[in-house]
C-alpha cells in the first residue's frame, strides 16, 4: 500500500511539474509575442522590415539563447505540430485575408488570378519535382521514394501569402496586391490538395487513367470548397437579417459570424475539401452581406478583432520557425555532410526561382492578349515583381515539410532529416532576402507619386477600413454602378469583354435576388425603437 501511494505522489509531482513547465513555456512564448509586436511597431517607420521578418529574427535568437540555456538540447519552447497550424492558425489568416479584399479588384482580375494560382502552381510543381528527381537521386541524401519527390514538389510550390501580404500595399499597387494575394490563397489551397493527393493515391502504378482521375478530383475539390465557403457565409447572412440578434446583444452577432466562419474551415476538413478555399470564399461572402446586417458597433468589432486574430496568428507561425530553424536534433543528422545539406537547400532556391519564373512570364503573356485596355494588361516590371514577391516560402511550405518528412515533430531517418532543414533554410533565405529586398524594388520598378494618398471617402462596401484612397470606392466595391459598365449592346460586344459583361449580370441579380433575401449593402439592421423597425421586418 507504501508502495503504491509513493507511486502515485511521485506520478503527480512529475505532473505538476510538467504542468509548470508548459506554463512556463507559454509565459515565454507570449512575451516574446508582445516583443515582436513592440519591436515591428519601432521598426515600421523604416520600410524595410514587417512584423514577419521581425519575428523570425527573433525566434531565432530565442532559439540560440535557449540552445546555450539547454547545452545543446534544444532550442524552442513549444514542440510544432501540423495540426496547430492548420486547425488554429492559419482559419484566421486566410479568412481575414478574403474578410477584408477589395472584391472588385480581387473578381475583375479572377481569371488571372486563377491562371497563377491553379495553373501556375501545377506548373511550378511539375518543375520542381522533375528537378528533385534529377538531381537528388545522384546524391547520398537518404532513401526518397517517388511519393517523397512529388510532396517535396508540392512542398516548394506553396508561396508565402502571409509574408507577401505583408510587404505589399493594397493602396498603392492594387493590381499587383490583387494578383499576388489571390494567387498565394489559391496557390496554398492548390498546394494542400495537391499534398492530400500525392499521399493518398498509388503512385507506384502511374497511367492515363491515373492522370485523369486525379485532375477529376481535383477539380471537383475546388468547386466544391469554393461552393460550401459560399454555402455558409450566406446562411450567416440569413440568419443575422432575419434573427435581428442585435435588440439583444451586439455579442452574439460578432461570436456567430466567428463561429460560422471557423464551421465552414472545419466542415471542410471534416469532408476531406480545401479548408483555406473555403473559409476564403467564406470571408468574402460574410463581407459582401453579414457584415452590413448587423450594427455598426458590430462591424468596427468584427473588423477588428478578425484582423487581430489574423495579425496574432500570423506572428506565432513566424516566431516558432524561427525558433525551430535551430532544432539540434535534425541539424545531428547532417553534420557530417554540411556541404550536402547546402546542395540541397541552393537546388531547391534554385527550382522554386525558375519553376515561378516559368509561369509568371507565360501566363502573363497570354492574360495581356485577353485584355483590351492597357492599364489592365500586365506590365513587364509589374511581373518582375509578381516573380520576386512570391519566391518567399513560409508557414505552409513548413507545415506540409513536417507533415510528410517527421513523425509528432521528430525524424529518425538522415534523407527526411536533410529535407527539413533545407526547408527551414529555404524558408528563411526566402523570407528575409526577398522580403527585405521587395519594396526596394517596388520603389525602383514602380515608382508612386508623391500625393495619392492625400484624400479619402467613405469605402461603405468592404470592412477593409473605414477611409481608404480617393479611388478607393471606385475601386473596391462590389456593387458596380450602372455608368462603370454599360449593357452589352452586341454579341460581339458581350465576347470581347467577359468581365465586364459578367460584372453588368451579376449586379442585376445581386440587386434583384440576392439582397432582397441575404441583406447586404443598403439594408438598415434592426435598432430596437428606431422608426426603421416596420420597414426591417417587412
Amino acid at each position: 500500500m507504501d508502495q503504491l501511494y509513493s507511486f502515485v505522489q511521485m506520478k503527480l509531482q512529475n505532473l505538476a511539474t510538467s504542468d509548470h513547465a508548459s506554463v512556463v513555456s507559454m509565459n515565454l512564448f507570449v512575451a516574446l509575442l508582445c516583443a515582436c509586436i513592440v519591436i515591428g511597431h519601432l521598426l515600421e517607420e523604416s520600410r524595410w522590415m514587417n512584423e514577419s521578418i521581425t519575428a523570425l529574427v527573433i525566434g531565432v535568437t530565442t532559439g540560440v539563447v535557449i540552445l546555450l540555456i539547454s547545452g545543446g538540447k534544444s532550442s524552442h519552447l513549444l514542440v510544432f505540430s501540423e495540426d496547430l497550424f492548420f486547425i488554429y492558425l492559419l482559419p484566421p489568416i486566410i479568412f481575414n485575408a478574403g474578410f477584408q479584399v477589395k472584391k472588385k479588384q480581387f473578381f475583375r482580375n479572377f481569371i488571372t488570378i486563377m491562371l497563377f494560382g491553379a495553373v501556375g502552381t501545377l506548373i511550378s510543381w511539375t518543375i520542381i519535382s522533375f528537378g528533385a528527381i534529377q538531381f537528388f537521386k545522384k546524391w547520398d541524401i537518404g532513401s526518397l521514394d517517388i511519393g517523397d519527390y512529388l510532396a517535396i514538389g508540392t512542398i516548394f510550390a506553396a508561396t508565402d501569402s502571409v509574408c507577401t501580404l505583408q510587404v505589399l500595399n493594397q493602396d498603392e499597387t492594387p493590381l499587383l496586391y490583387s494578383l499576388v494575394f489571390g494567387e498565394g490563397v489559391v496557390n496554398d489551397a492548390t498546394s494542400v490538395v495537391l499534398f492530400n493527393a500525392v499521399q493518398s493515391f498509388d503512385l507506384s502504378h502511374l497511367n492515363t487513367s491515373t492522370a485523369f482521375h486525379f485532375l477529376g478530383n481535383f477539380f471537383y475539390l475546388f468547386l466544391a470548397s469554393t461552393l460550401l465557403g459560399v454555402l455558409t457565409g450566406l446562411l450567416s447572412a440569413y440568419i443575422i437579417k432575419k434573427l435581428y440578434f442585435g435588440r439583444h446583444s451586439t455579442d452574439r452577432e460578432v461570436a456567430l459570424m466567428m463561429l460560422m466562419a471557423y464551421l465552414s474551415y472545419m466542415l471542410a476538413e471534416l469532408f476531406y475539401l480545401s479548408g483555406i478555399l473555403t473559409v476564403f470564399f467564406c470571408g468574402i461572402v460574410m463581407s459582401h452581406y453579414t457584415w452590413h446586417n448587423v450594427t455598426e458597433s458590430s462591424r468596427v468589432t468584427t473588423k477588428h478583432a478578425f484582423a487581430t486574430l489574423s495579425f496574432v496568428a500570423e506572428i506565432f507561425i513566424f516566431l516558432y520557425v524561427g525558433m525551430d530553424a535551430l532544432d539540434i536534433e535534425k541539424w545531428q543528422f547532417v553534420s557530417d555532410s554540411p556541404g550536402t545539406s547546402v546542395a540541397v537547400s541552393s537546388v531547391l532556391m534554385a527550382l522554386v526561382m525558375v519553376g515561378r519564373a516559368a509561369f509568371v512570364f507565360p501566363l502573363s503573356f497570354l492574360s495581356n492578349l485577353a485584355k483590351k485596355s492597357q492599364t489592365e494588361k500586365i506590365s513587364i516590371k509589374e511581373q518582375i515583381v509578381i516573380w520576386w514577391s512570391g519566391l518567399m516560402r513560409g508557414a505552409v511550405s513548413m507545415a506540409l515539410a513536417y507533415n510528410q518528412f517527421t513523425r509528432s515533430g521528430h525524424t529518425q531517418l538522415r534523407g527526411n532529416a536533410i529535407m527539413i532543414t533545407s526547408t527551414i533554410t529555404v524558408v528563411l533565405f526566402s523570407t528575409v532576402v526577398f522580403g527585405l529586398m521587395t519594396k526596394p524594388l517596388i520603389r525602383i520598378l514602380l515608382p508612386q507619386p508623391k500625393h495619392t494618398t492625400s484624400a479619402t471617402a467613405s469605402d461603405p462596401t468592404t470592412p477593409k477600413s473605414l477611409t481608404v484612397s480617393l479611388l478607393g470606392s471606385a475601386q473596391d466595391s462590389f456593387d458596380f454602378g450602372a455608368s462603370d459598365i454599360p449593357r452589352p449592346s452586341s454579341i460581339r460586344a458581350l465576347l470581347t469583354t467577359p468581365t465586364h459583361t459578367v460584372h453588368y449580370y451579376w449586379r442585376k441579380f445581386d440587386n434583384a435576388f440576392m439582397r432582397p433575401m441575404f441583406g447586404g449593402r443598403g439594408f438598415v439592421p434592426f435598432v430596437p425603437g428606431s422608426p426603421t423597425e416596420r420597414s426591417i421586418r417587412e
